[in-house]
């Protein structure tokens, strides 16, 4: 409201003006508009006018440096070759940023990325690694709109920055778009190179890999090398959901029963991952629609839990009146049923699929052997 009153009241001293100044009603018009006939208005004045209606708008296209101007989609797709060295230090201060972290976050100016390398921007010069927030984001990046170029200087600036080395990256480069664009290659080279050694990273590596490559040459080489699943549960510095979560929400039954066979416990609880936090009951969270990424396979996770030993007598943490069965009655799940019955062996967490896929049902005793194949 404030700059509305503002604009009004200069357009009413710019009227005040020209009529001053023995404009005629069409030339008033035509000056308030942009002086496109009047040559009786100082151009100083307009730009004078201009400014201060304009004051607190995003800066004009034509004002801003090369790379600011490259990093601006309101600006218009980049034009390739138009940025100056010089200009680098001076864009860090416009966009509040590093042009790289800028570039490389937003796929829309993944264009900028190469030149902006050739023109000796770093890494260093970022507060992170640009490729951290990029990793961030809640989905796999689509990489298949990356041009060759631009997957050169990502790998690039993994490889040439160790602060890349983190458990959303490994997320991010470890996903099916990433693979296919061929970024797990410096997941491997990291491992050649020794920087994913269990005494080197503050990460547990086997939780920060995507669901799908846990069944992978490079994770089984990780567990030769010391990773483990139990450290994988540890506390680390991210945004991306901790690995056996991950598998959880998606429902990724293969992931699933690769964490359940080595740390079993999972099935009926998982450790916070602060101190003042308290452990979590997977069925307990099943029950809630929301927790899951598809929530139609509620009734399947539920089932795949209970067949892996999970215990729907068992207390809550946070309420030891109250048993995982019974928070299904208060929360009128039409799942009640299921928990109810007695309990079922566990099935042994011991089968993958050929393709690496989890299937759309958790495998049962009889339909394991129509889509999964033995890995062990």
């Amino acid at each position: 409201m404030k700059n509305l009153q503002r604009r009004a009241a200069l357009l009413a001293g710019l009227v005040v003006t020209l009529m001053a100044g023995g404009c005629t009603t069409t030339s008033l018009v035509l000056g308030a508009v942009g002086v496109a006939t009047d040559t009786s208005m100082s151009w100083a004045i307009v730009k004078h006018v201009h400014d201060k209606l304009t004051d607190g708008d995003p800066v004009s296209c034509m004002k801003l440096d090369s790379v600011s101007r490259a990093l601006s989609p309101r600006c218009g797709p980049y034009q390739p070759g138009s940025l100056r060295r010089e200009d680098l230090a001076v864009a860090q201060v416009h966009l509040q940023g590093c042009p790289l972290a800028i570039a490389t976050a937003d796929a829309r100016l993944w264009p900028v990325l190469p030149e902006l390398l050739d023109q000796g921007a770093q890494p260093e010069s970022c507060l992170q690694s640009p490729l951290v927030k990029l990793a961030q984001q809640p989905r796999c990046p689509d990489f298949a709109a990356a041009s060759p170029e631009v997957l050169r200087a990502m790998t690039w600036m993994a490889e040439a920055d160790a602060r890349a080395i983190r458990h959303d990256v490994v997320r991010a480069f470890s996903c099916p778009g990433a693979r296919r664009a061929g970024l797990d290659q410096v997941l491997e080279r990291w491992q050649a190179a020794g920087a994913l050694h269990p005494d080197a990273v503050g990460f547990g590596v086997l939780g920060a890999l995507h669901p799908d490559y846990l069944d992978s040459p490079f994770a089984h080489r990780l567990e030769a090398g010391g990773h483990t699943a139990q450290a994988a549960l540890a506390p680390y510095e991210g945004k991306q959901r901790p690995g056996f979560e991950e598998a959880l929400r998606s429902s990724h039954w293969v992931a699933l029963d690769w964490w359940f066979s080595r740390v079993p416990t999972l099935a009926n609880s998982v450790p916070p991952l602060q101190g003042d936090q308290l452990a979590w009951l997977p069925l307990a969270r099943v029950l809630v629609p929301s927790f899951l990424d598809d929530p139609e396979r509620q009734r399947d996770s539920i089932e795949f839990l209970l067949a892996h030993g999970a215990n729907p007598r068992q207390k809550l943490p946070h309420s030891k009146q109250q048993s995982v069965t019974t928070q299904a009655i208060a929360l009128r799940s039409p799942h009640v049923a299921l928990l109810q019955q007695p309990p079922r062996p566990r099935r042994p967490a011991t089968t993958t699929l050929a393709d690496g896929a989890p299937p759309r049902t958790p495998p049962s005793a009889t339909a394991a052997a129509l889509v999964l194949t033995t890995a062990r």
